[in-house]
């Protein structure tokens, strides 16, 4: 059996944060275990994404970790959080991994920094920032050059801002993986060695290691760094593929233990019993094996930063806001009965007289009451400047990140047909003259829609959502969005258009305005609700078709009808005792008006 007796020294030496000058350690790999200051260190570490969180709620979410007992916290670095345009950086507000990695270390937490920079995680492009795919002739996770130049600039950022957290600087940061599961797609070790040599002459000097799954580990592997596993739990197996491949040697580690799953989109809610884990769990920490859970806790991906999954086999499957994971931590942050569970498994393995901190209480929730909205923008009140164009043209050739794009143009009517858009990513509304007649949905196939054009010259309108980049496989390098294609009517290619973009990044100051009463597209709409006391709340979407909610400012994410998820998680940080304004933009029904909020979350009701 394994001893956690280092568990205790760990947080002794790691409280009282990065205020005064910490003592270096030493974070070796011995022959069978990792070795801090000499003395063998078994990683109890759970997955958390400091964009998932709200940074005023990082800090709790991190003494819930300790109360499981979890000595460690792995987090993937967002490369298009930080360069949003090229060349432009930002690592203030939710995207301050330096204070989330020194609030680790206050809190007594290692870290395991993955800033890959490709990380998957059912995010945006992987992680990779739009722009990328607006250079000429660019190859992601390639030698490519331009790919390596850009890739070099931001590792080059983040060590100067990372690398003295690192253990052997004084800092909380055990080691530092390379690229992510890059074995599922390629397996060229020069490449690999590429990216090591970077990461060091970025200041990233301590340990670096790569992860992979069981079945293409040996792709993936980098020799002479330590390879860890993703997705294998039986310790015989561990030890046996990762001897195979670091010259018969460990120290074992278990980079992503997949304790449940995400959702998309129109799929049942992922959920899977404890049961079926612990006993998993205590036959890995009994082996001296490290691992990572993933996720511990996985929070909401806000705004537009969800990901899709897309292949030869598989439609395309735009991953849901809420991240609940069905993980130890649900989506608010409160402990479930996979917390328990995993707690009491770990419970076993402290050393003789020590315990592990109290589970915090559950937080409190509040029911807001049915509230009114009005609408306050229609679709000409948000768009942007235009560009204008034979062929309709892309987010990317106009640089826009995520968001909306509206498409304008000018065609005779009179006639009958089939209006089909090629090439749609992702989503689109259909209006005419001013008035919705339909939808057009990538993940069906649903490209094509019948439509009867009145006499005179009709304005056609699409109106196009960025349902978020494919995030794994080889469409990687085919993630533009918009209208990719071409436009038809009756077989004839339509041209002559306004393309405007809609970021909707930032929300205005919208005044209910005449002539917006009764709209039939896509709107805006504005509500005030006061509390008087504070908590997490869920706003009921479940009556409403679809589209995205601001409350004070902060995006909360996106709802669709069609589900598994049908409320949106409010943290009780961004909420204000008196009045709270809120900002709903609906697609598909504009004659809704009212809202409420329940004390628990929908996300298992398809519709």
């Amino acid at each position: 059996m394994r001893s956690f007796f280092l568990f205790l020294i760990a947080t002794i030496l790691l409280t009282g944060g990065l205020v005064k000058a910490q003592p270096k350690h030493q974070f070796t790999l011995g022959d069978n275990d990792f070795l801090l200051d000499g003395k063998p260190f078994q990683m109890i570490s759970g997955e958390l994404h400091y964009p998932r969180i709200p940074r005023e709620a990082w800090r709790d979410r991190m003494r819930m970790a300790k109360a499981m007992g979890l000595n460690t916290i792995g987090t993937y670095v967002f490369w298009n959080l930080h360069e949003p345009q090229k060349g432009q950086f930002d690592f203030s507000g939710n995207n301050d991994i330096v204070e989330f990695i020194k609030i680790a270390q206050q809190e007594g937490l290692w870290v395991i920094l993955r800033p890959s920079p490709y990380v998957c995680a059912e995010w945006e492009f992987g992680g990779y920032p739009y722009w990328l795919q607006n250079e000429e002739g660019l190859v992601v996770r390639s030698k490519n050059q331009q790919y390596l130049s850009e890739y070099e600039g931001y590792i080059k950022e983040l060590g100067k801002r990372l690398s003295r957290y690192q253990i052997n600087h004084g800092g909380n940061i055990l080691m530092v993986q390379i690229e992510n599961e890059y074995g599922s797609y390629g397996a060229d070790k020069d490449y690999l060695a590429i990216n090591q040599k970077m990461f060091k002459e970025a200041g990233f000097d301590g340990l670096l290691y790569t992860c992979d799954p069981a079945a293409d580990l040996v792709k993936g592997h980098l020799p002479g760094l330590l390879p860890a596993v993703n997705g294998l739990d039986n310790p015989a197996k561990v030890k046996e593929l990762i001897n195979q491949n670091h010259d018969g040697k460990g120290p074992y580690y278990i980079a992503e233990w997949y304790p449940a799953w995400f959702d998309w989109w129109g799929t049942k809610h992922h959920t899977v019993p404890a049961d079926q884990y612990t006993g998993r769990l205590d036959s890995v920490i009994a082996a001296g094996i490290s691992i990572n859970m993933y996720m511990f806790h996985g929070g909401t991906t806000r705004g537009f930063m969800n990901g899709a999954n897309y292949n030869d086999q598989t439609p395309f499957e735009p991953q849901i806001s809420s991240y609940d994971y069905d993980a130890p931590l649900d989506e608010a942050g409160n402990p479930t009965p996979k917390f328990l569970a995993f707690r009491n498994v770990i419970q076993k393995y402290l050393s003789p007289g020590i315990n592990l901190p109290a589970v915090p209480q559950v937080k409190p929730t509040i029911i807001i009451p049915q509230f009114e909205l009005k609408n306050v923008a229609n679709l000409d009140d948000l768009k942007r400047e235009s560009k204008s164009s034979q062929d309709p043209l892309t987010f990317e050739n106009m640089k826009l990140d995520y968001g909306f794009m509206l498409y304008r143009t000018i065609i005779p009517g009179g006639k009958s047909g089939i209006l089909k858009v090629k090439e749609l990513r992702d989503f689109a509304v259909v209006m005419i003259n001013g008035k919705t007649i339909g939808n057009l949905d990538r993940r069906t196939g649903l490209d094509s829609i019948n439509i009867s054009l009145p006499d005179g010259n009709v304005t056609l309108d699409i109106l196009v959502e960025n349902l978020g980049r494919i995030n794994f496989g080889k469409y990687l390098l085919q993630n533009k969005k918009g209208i990719v294609g071409k436009v038809f009517f009756k077989d004839n290619e339509v041209t002559g258009w306004q393309n405007f973009p809609l970021p909707l990044k930032t929300v205005g100051s919208y005044k209910p305005k005449p002539g917006l009463l009764n709209l039939n597209t896509p709107v805006m709409k504005k509500g005030v609700f006061s509390l008087s006391s504070l908590g997490d709340t869920y706003l009921d979407m479940t009556d409403w078709g679809k589209g995205i909610v601001w409350i004070n400012g902060h995006n909360l994410g996106r709802y669709w009808r069609t589900g598994p998820q049908q409320t949106l998680y409010v943290p009780r940080e961004w909420l204000h005792t008196g009045k709270n304004e809120i900002l709903v933009f609906e697609l598909l029904k504009p004659e809704k008006q009212k809202l409420s909020a329940l004390n628990k979350p929908i996300l298992d009701r398809l519709q």
